[in-house]
Formats: structure tokens, sequence, C-alpha cells
């Protein structure tokens, strides 16, 4: 007999940023599992692709709109089809984000070297398109008095990783914005509404593959230097964020708001010693 604690089955869930590997890999458990999900993402042609991908391979209750996370506007115009065609909004995941060149300082550069508008456009891709959907879709959580949001931060947040400036700043306000609208979201709207996120520790993909390894699939010096401060000795994989969101979305989390729960592999547990 199936946990009800764990049940999210027809659960109405949002996922920005769904083209992306954690995102995208997130959109395909929940739809593995029963819920039915919206897919946003930057491009339409991609949505398009992969509602049409999922709906052949997984599930027929997946549906999606191109969506700019920074555009207020946009936000709004995609809240009002969704709930005409829904009803409701049980779930945000917050998967939008990333980092550019530009907000990086490269081991031959320094701090002066760094592309300031760059910088900027990193800190509100993570911060704003993280943001702005959580107050658009707030509204209807608030409505029907119950939901959950979870956003995505990163091992960068906790500890001063070097080179990845932007990044790091981006995702410690993430830190922050996940405590303040716990706060505010519950004291305003009521306890059945949750905000948490995961942290996720390294994986390797598209963003950071030539930073952690070589072309003939060997580490590089960073990534040796990670996987030597991982008590589990290897980088992630990105199925391995989704029972952690699972349980974040579903009633067995009920009493947890605030959180920010690292999926790491004990990076964030170990001194080093």
């Amino acid at each position: 007999m199936q946990n009800s604690l764990f049940d999210i089955q027809d659960k109405v869930i949002v996922i920005t940023g769904a083209a992306g590997v954690l995102a995208g890999c997130t959109t395909r458990y929940m739809l593995s599992q029963g819920a039915k999900v919206i897919l946003l993402d930057l491009r339409q042609e991609t949505v398009d692709k992969l509602v049409a991908e999922y709906k052949e391979t997984i599930s027929p209750n997946v549906s999606g709109y191109a969506c700019n996370v920074l555009d207020k506007a946009m936000l709004e115009e995609v809240y009002e089809k969704i709930m005409a065609e829904y009803g409701r909004v049980d779930v945000l995941i917050n998967g939008a984000g990333g980092n550019m060149p530009g907000a990086t300082i490269p081991p031959d550069k320094t701090i002066f070297d760094l592309d300031l508008d760059q910088y900027g456009k990193v800190l509100d891709l993570n911060l704003k398109g993280t943001l702005y959907p959580s107050i658009t879709f707030v509204k209807a959580m608030a409505r029907q008095g119950s939901g959950a949001i979870v956003n995505f931060s990163s091992m960068a947040a906790f500890t001063t990783l070097t080179r990845v400036l932007g990044y790091s700043n981006a995702k410690g306000a993430i830190n922050n914005l996940t405590h303040w609208l716990a706060c505010e979201f519950g004291r305003t709207f009521g306890s059945g509404i949750r905000v948490n996120a995961i942290a996720p520790g390294f994986f390797i993909g598209n963003q950071n593959r030539a930073l952690l390894c070589n072309p003939d699939g060997t580490y590089t010096d960073r990534g040796n230097a990670v996987i030597n401060h991982t008590p589990m000795k290897r980088f992630g994989t990105e199925d391995e964020v989704c029972g952690c969101i699972h349980y974040l979305i579903s009633d067995a989390s009920k009493f947890v708001t605030g959180a920010i729960i690292p999926v790491d592999g004990g990076f964030s547990a170990f001194s080093g010693i």
C-alpha cells in the first residue's frame, strides 16, 4: 500500500528552468510519480520538444510554457494560463539559475578582471529568478491554503569556493531568501505554505565539466580537490536530488520550512582533516 505521507500523485507542480540538468531530472521523476507537471523554460521550441518527449515516454500529465523568470509580466500571463487549466498550484520548484564566465575569476586573472555586467546578470538570474516566480505562484497557494516551494541553493553558498564569485554570492542570497520567504509566507498566508531549499554538492554538468574533468575523463586538479573533500569520494548523479525534493513537497515534511538541505555526499560536513 502506498504511503500517503509521500504521495504526490495529481499534485500540480510548476518547475522553472525545466530544461536544465537537475531541474530536468526532477521533472521526469515527478511525472513518474503521477504528478501533473508544468515546464517553464526560456525557449518555446525547447519546451515543446520536452513536452512531446515526456508525453510519449513518461506521462500525458505534462504541459509547458516559454517563460523568462525575470519578466514579471510574462510570469503573470503564464500563471493565469496555468490557473485556467488546472485551477491550482501545489508546488513550485525554482530550478532556473546558472553562472556566466565573466562572473568567475580564472586562475590567471584577479578580481579586477571581473565582468561586472555578467556578475549582475548572474545575481539577477539566480536571485530575482527565484523571487519573481515565488511571488507569482504563491498567490494560488495562499488562496488554497497550502503549497510548497523548493529553491536551489548550492555548496557555493556555504563556503568560499574560489573563482565562482557571482554564483557564490547569488546562492548565498538564495539561502537568505529561503529563510525570509519561509517566515513571510508562513506568517502571512498560514502554516500550510512552506519554503525550503536543497543545496546540491558537485554534479558534473555542461557548465562545470571543463573545470572538473579533463578531456580524457580524468579529474582536473580542481576535480580532485572536490573529491578529496567529499567523504563519499565521488560526484553526485542527477537523480540523487529527486528524493530530497520529493520529501520537501510531500506531507512527510509538513512541519519543515526554512530548511536548506545539503545533497552533497558529505562535502559540507567535512573539515578536511
